[in-house]
């Protein structure tokens, strides 16, 4: 799925194929969860192979490494060249490219001395393709504040969200929403979320989740049209009377939400202010000119 025989990734300092890579086994990263990571894509825009806000996520990530302790030397300008020059090395326009910078052996809980920088890239459909989601209430929840940096993509961060969707699946949902120590609704797994109420769009406020750079963009995407939206701390017992609802996230870009736990949202998907954003998503990626008519 994600790399053939003739797959280039981007290892320790030069490209290599997929299939020659390898990591320490005495890592710190594998061992401990403790590395960092972004998730980018790109797009075949109007004008050409873009990396849809490159500089944004690259500064997350060194960012991220800075509050891990992590030693990192490359500067924004050289990974989002390394990322041009990685899709070209693919002969890819449209992909998915997963940086991940993780640790050297060290299986002391001390800082790391060294990391190494991966760059991977495969084309990759939106995380929950085109269907409706139906969505349950996790019985896991995010975890506290204190005890992780909830600003940072930290790799060890996504053991919990992965039990989340696990659980949701059992379930037989697509996905889960996780609960802040609080109880008031944090984001999904690996996405942040929105609900519709009376014309008003919602989301958590950060302090408890994720502050992606999809969720900042819906922000853009609203205040450029008009579309108010709200950050405010909400029970899951509030979505029951909310109108629509949706993810969004680099891998998942707006995917709308048809269901929780079995209630289906009263506003059809394409009349929803989910599916607005959602089609501006769409054009500015490829940037193209986007509008809204309120009818």
């Amino acid at each position: 799925m994600y790399y053939t025989n003739d797959t280039v990734i981007f290892s320790d300092g030069k490209f290599i194929k997929a299939s020659e890579g390898s990591v320490d086994p005495f890592s710190q990263t594998l061992h401990y969860g403790y590395g960092v990571f972004e998730g980018l894509r790109s797009y075949q825009s109007i004008y050409g192979v873009k990396i849809f806000k490159a500089g944004q996520h690259f500064a997350r990530l060194k960012k991220n490494c800075e509050l891990m302790g992590i030693p990192f030397h490359y500067s924004v300008e050289e990974l989002t060249q390394l990322s041009y020059q990685l899709l070209q090395k693919n002969n890819f326009s449209a992909a998915y490219i997963r940086p991940l910078v993780y640790c050297g052996p060290n299986l002391s809980l001390s800082s790391p001395l060294e990391s190494t920088l991966v760059l991977a890239t495969w084309r990759w459909g939106k995380y929950f393709g085109d269907k409706m989601l139906k969505v349950c209430v996790s019985s896991y929840k995010r975890p506290h504040p204190e005890t992780i940096k909830p600003e940072a993509k930290v790799c060890g961060h996504y053991v919990s969200s992965m039990m989340a969707t696990a659980e949701a699946k059992k379930r037989g949902y697509d996905e889960g929403l996780m609960i802040d120590l609080n109880g008031f609704v944090a984001q999904g797994p690996g996405a942040n979320f929105f609900y519709e109420k009376d014309g008003v769009l919602y989301t958590a406020p950060v302090g408890n989740i994720f502050p992606g750079i999809t969720r900042q963009t819906v922000f853009e995407i609203c205040k450029e049209l008009d579309i108010p939206v709200k950050e405010k701390l909400f029970k899951a017992e509030e979505l029951f009377e909310a109108d629509s609802a949706f993810f969004c996230s680099t891998a998942a870009e707006i995917a709308g939400v048809e269901s929780i736990e079995g209630q289906v949202f009263s506003t059809p998907w394409k009349k929803s202010l989910g599916a607005v954003v959602q089609d501006a998503y769409k054009s500015l990626v490829l940037d193209k000119s986007y509008s809204y008519v309120i009818v």
